[in-house]
């Protein structure tokens, strides 16, 4: 059995692989300032938010288990169909917890930066 934080661990491996491209496509343009870590003053994250996205993220690691296993046995022609495959069921995971992509993103990246949004969605992965 998997240890509490290994779940928690495997959740962000798995979000942050599935939504890479998606990151990686809205990244600034060259000569753009960087991107900064959310300060205290940033708004707080509501915990329904939270709630949301720890089942969305739950839900994540399920379908990137399923299709890697898929997609690692599956032909070569086929590779490219399962992984289209894999990010509708990864983008409906999300949208039927009521978030985007975007919003389930970003709250994943500041949880990965702000280490009490991390604390507060790790105990909802629990």
């Amino acid at each position: 059995m998997k240890s509490k934080i290994g779940i928690y661990a495997a959740t962000l491996v798995a979000a942050g692989l599935v939504f890479a491209p998606i990151a990686n496509a809205q990244a600034p343009s060259p000569g753009a300032p960087p991107a900064t870590t959310p300060s205290p003053s940033a708004a707080p994250i509501p915990d329904k938010k939270l709630d949301a996205v720890a089942a969305a993220a739950k839900k994540v690691v399920a379908v990137s288990d399923e299709y890697e296993k898929k997609i690692a046995q599956a032909p070569e022609g086929e590779k490219q169909r399962l992984t289209s495959e894999a990010k509708q069921a990864t983008t409906k995971a999300v949208s039927d917890e009521g978030l985007s992509i975007d919003e389930y993103a970003t709250i994943m990246r500041t949880a990965q930066n702000d280490p009490s949004v991390r604390d507060r969605l790790i105990r909802r992965l629990k």
